[in-house]
C-alpha cells in the first residue's frame, strides 16, 4: 500500500489544518487508519485512529477536543482536522494502515502499522 499524506503547512498558534491520507492502487476502505506524527528527535507517536468504516475513533489526549479524524471511502481518503493548533503539534505527520486488531491498549503502538510513503510537514510557529 502506497500512502500519500498531504495537507500541511505553516501555521500560526490557534490556526487550523486539514490533512488528508489517499492510497494509489488500493481501497482505504479495506483498512483501519493510524495518523501519527514525528517531531525532531523524537520517536513517531500515535494521534489519532479510525476504524475501517469509521464507528470507531481514539485520539492522543494531548489532541483531544482539537483534532478531528474522519475517512470517505468513497474518496479513498481519510481525514485529520486539526483546530487549535500548537507550537507543541509541529511534526511531520504520517498515516498508516493496519489489518490487525485494535484496540484503546493498542491503536498507538507504531508497529501495527504500514507506512509506506511520504508524510506531510505541520509547522505551528508565530
Amino acid at each position: 500500500v502506497q500512502l500519500q499524506a498531504s495537507g500541511g503547512g505553516l501555521v500560526q498558534p490557534g490556526g487550523s489544518l486539514r490533512l488528508s491520507c489517499t492510497a494509489s492502487g488500493v481501497s482505504l476502505g479495506d483498512f483501519k487508519i493510524g495518523w501519527f506524527r514525528q517531531a525532531p528527535g523524537k520517536e513517531r507517536e500515535g494521534v489519532s485512529y479510525i476504524s475501517r468504516f469509521g464507528k470507531i475513533t481514539m485520539y492522543t489526549d494531548s489532541v483531544k477536543g482539537r483534532f478531528t479524524i474522519s475517512r470517505d471511502n468513497a474518496k479513498n481518503t481519510v481525514y485529520l482536522q486539526m483546530n487549535s493548533l500548537q507550537p507543541a503539534d509541529t511534526a511531520v505527520y504520517y498515516c498508516g494502515t493496519t489489518q490487525t486488531p485494535v484496540d484503546d491498549t493498542n491503536w498507538y503502538f507504531v508497529n501495527k502499522y504500514n507506512f509506506r510513503g511520504q508524510g506531510t510537514q505541520v509547522t505551528v510557529s508565530s
